[in-house]
C-alpha cells in the first residue's frame, strides 16, 4: 500500500540508507554475528554517512532534521536487512540523544554529541537490571552522595551496545525508599575507575547487537555527570519511552515485511507435487491473510510516527504500536518458518534467523504485558 506519511526528502534519505547498507554493511553481517557486535568502523562508517546524528543540533555536528520520519526510515531500513542493526543503532540515534539534547547542560552536549554523530563515541543506556526487569521504579543501583558528586554502585543487565559503549546512561536509586520518585540519570563514561563489562551474553538471536552486563563498582562521578533533574529520572525516562516503543514498532513491522515478502517469493518458486506451494489453497489464504495484518498495521505505525514527528503521540498509542507490532512480527515469521518447510529451520536461511531475532521484541522496551496493563490503565480499569 502506498505511505502517505512520507515526503522526496524523506525517500531520497531512503535510497541513500540504502546505498550505505550495500556499500559497508551486507557483506560484513556474518562477521558481526561472528563477533557478537559491531566493530566501530560501522559505527565511524556510518558517521560519515550522516546517520547518527539526524536530531541532533547542528552546532554539536547533526543534521537537526527535526523529523522523526527521517530516524523511522532509517530504522526501517535497517531491520529490513538486519534486526540487530536497527536495535543497537537505535540505542545510540534514537534512545540515547534525547536525554543530552533536551536534558543535559550545554557543557554536557558539547562534550557528547559530536562524538556520537561521527560514531567516535558508542552509546548505551543501561535501565534494566538482574532483579527487577521492567519494574524500573524497583531499580537497586545506587549513587550515594560524596562530597561535589556521587558514587555508583550496581549491576545492569540485557545492555544493547553494553560492551563497546563509551558512555552510557546509567539509572541509579538517589533516594532511597522513595520508589520512582527517587531515581536520578547519570551519564558514565566507560573508561571510568569501577566501570566493568561482563561477557557478551549468549542470546538466541540478535548477536550483532553487542548485549552485556555492566557492573559498577564504586564509580565515582562529579555532579555534572547528572542528566536532567535529581531524582526526577523516572520520569525523564517516562518522557522518552514512547519515542523509543513507536521506533521499536517501526523496526519491528519492517522486519517482518521483508522477510514476507521473500517468503512470498519463496512460495512461487518452491515446487511440490508438480505446483508452486503458493498456490494451494491454505497457503494462499495464509498469505493473503499475512500481507493483509502487514498492511493493515503499518497504517496504524504510520499514524503513530507522523503523530510524534507532531509531538501527539501519547504514551498508550505508543504502547500499542509496541506491542501490536511485536506480535504481528512474531506471528508472520512463525508461519514464514513453516512455509519454508524443513529449510526454514536452517540456520543458512534468513528466515530462520530472522524468526530468532524478532522473538526478543515481545519482552524488551517494555514486555508486551507491560503495554497491555498500560494500555488497561488508561482504559481506566
Amino acid at each position: 500500500m502506498w505511505q502517505t506519511v512520507y515526503g522526496d526528502d524523506h525517500e531520497a534519505f531512503r535510497d541513500a540508507v540504502r546505498q550505505f547498507i550495500d556499500r559497508e554493511v551486507r557483506s560484513k553481517l556474518d562477521g558481526y554475528a561472528e563477533a557478537k557486535g559491531l566493530p566501530r568502523e560501522f559505527w565511524q562508517a556510518a558517521g560519515r554517512q550522516d546517520l547518527l546524528g539526524l536530531e541532533i543540533p547542528a552546532e554539536y555536528g547533526g543534521s537537526a532534521a527535526d523529523d522523526f520520519r527521517f530516524t523511522a526510515v532509517l530504522l526501517a531500513e535497517l531491520a529490513a536487512v538486519n534486526m540487530a542493526l536497527s536495535s543497537a543503532v537505535g540505542i545510540h540515534a534514537n534512545v540515547v540523544p534525547p536525554y543530552l539534547i533536551h536534558l543535559a547542560t550545554p557543557e554536557q552536549r558539547k562534550r557528547w554529541l559530536p562524538g556520537i554523530c561521527t560514531g567516535d563515541v558508542i552509546t548505551a543506556i543501561a535501565m534494566t537490571e538482574p532483579g527487577t526487569g521492567s519494574d524500573l521504579a524497583a531499580l537497586a543501583t545506587t549513587a550515594v552522595r560524596s562530597g561535589e558528586g556521587y558514587v555508583l554502585n550496581g549491576a545492569k543487565t540485557f545492555i544493547t551496545n553494553g560492551y563497546s559503549a563509551d558512555l552510557v546512561i546509567v539509572a541509579a536509586r538517589t533516594r532511597p525508599g522513595a520508589g520512582a520518585k527517587g531515581i536520578t540519570l547519570f551519564a558514565v563514561p566507560s573508561d571510568a575507575e569501577g566501570f566493568s563489562r561482563g561477557r557478551k551474553l549468549d542470546k538466541v538471536g540478535q548477536p550483532e547487537s553487542g548485549t552485556a552486563e555492566i557492573f559498577l563498582d564504586d564509580v565515582q562521578v562529579s555532579s555534572d555527570a547528572v542528566i536532567g533533574q535529581v531524582d526526577r529520572g523516572f520520569a525523564h525516562m517516562m518522557t522518552w519511552l514512547p519515542q523509543e516503543r513507536i521506533a521499536t514498532g517501526v523496526s519491528n513491522l519492517a522486519h517482518a515485511a521483508q522477510i514476507l515478502d521473500e517468503t512470498l517469493q519463496y512460495a512461487k518458486d518452491r515446487k511440490a507435487f508438480g505446483q508452486s506451494i503458493g498456490s494451494f489453497q491454505h497457503n494462499k489464504f495464509l498469505l493473503a491473510d499475512l500481507v493483509t495484518r502487514v498492511d493493515v498495521t503499518q497504517s496504524y505505525v504510520d499514524q503513530c510516527v507522523l503523530a510524534h514527528t507532531h509531538q501527539q503521540l501519547t504514551p498508550t498509542d505508543a504502547a500499542k504500536a509496541k506491542w501490536w507490532t511485536a506480535q504481528v512480527q512474531n506471528d508472520v515469521l512463525d508461519h514464514c518458518v513453516q512455509l519454508h518447510g524443513g529449510y526454514g529451520f536452517m540456520n543458512e536461511y534468513r528466515v530462520a534467523r530472522a524468526w530468532r531475532d524478532a522473538r526478543v521484541t515481545k519482552i524488551w522496551a517494555g514486555s508486551n504485558e507491560i503495554m497491555k496493563e498500560l494500555i488497561g490503565r488508561d482504559l481506566g480499569l
